[in-house]
């Protein structure tokens, strides 16, 4: 009947000698347990003020994790945190778009052949609208080229006002028009994009999903 009394008592010294914060605080039973700035773990039965807002862990007398409290987060986290769960949020709510809005991959690729034809169609549109400024523009560029300060001759007329005008409201034209090409040009790579992205991700949705 000894053997298990001696075998307790050197058990419970081991204890109190590896984790001494377990029994210094008997009375009131918790613990803590934290990490400090090199990595080290420690023990006791109170935090260092300066680990307060550090990752900790509560312990009963018997040195069971009763509670983990995590450590607070700095702005900057906060604000990715916030970032990442309003990502999660629309790609949620994105793909509830995806399975309620189509039957099936080949509808999402109807419509994007759709929308792609659509955008090719104004591009084309702008493209020939482009050729006629630029014939204009030329015109109006060579009558130009008659007057002051163009024509350098000693007897050539000054620019009529009306021919300045015009030649200034075609060149905002065309400027204005080769603007609208490429913002169409952009807008068919990213409809394009887009279009592909969700294909394959209704796909990836539906894969397990039964016919």
């Amino acid at each position: 009947m000894l053997m298990p009394i001696r075998i307790a008592g050197i058990a419970l010294l081991w204890a109190a000698t590896a984790f001494p914060a377990w029994t210094a605080d008997s009375g009131s039973g918790r613990n803590y347990s934290w990490v400090d700035k090199n990595g080290e773990r420690h023990y006791g039965d109170a935090v260092p003020p300066e680990y307060a807002q550090a990752e900790r862990r509560v312990l009963n007398a018997q040195g069971i994790e009763v509670q983990h409290v995590d450590a607070l987060k700095s702005a900057q986290q906060l604000a990715e945190q916030r970032k990442r769960e309003q990502e999660l949020a629309q790609r949620a709510q994105h793909d509830h778009f995806l399975l309620t809005t189509y039957t099936s991959a080949k509808d999402i690729e109807r419509l994007r052949d759709e929308r792609l034809d659509q955008i090719n169609g104004q591009i084309k549109a702008t493209n020939a609208y482009i050729e006629l400024l630029t014939t204009r523009l030329k015109a109006l560029q060579e009558r130009a080229m008659r007057f002051k300060p163009y024509n350098t001759k000693p007897d050539a007329r000054r620019m009529p006002d009306d021919l300045t005008e015009e030649l200034v409201r075609a060149s905002n034209d065309v400027r204005t028009q080769k603007r609208a090409l490429d913002n169409r040009s952009k807008e068919l790579l990213t409809v394009r994009t887009q279009f592909e992205s969700d294909i394959s991700r209704y796909r990836e949705l539906t894969s397990n999903t039964p016919s």
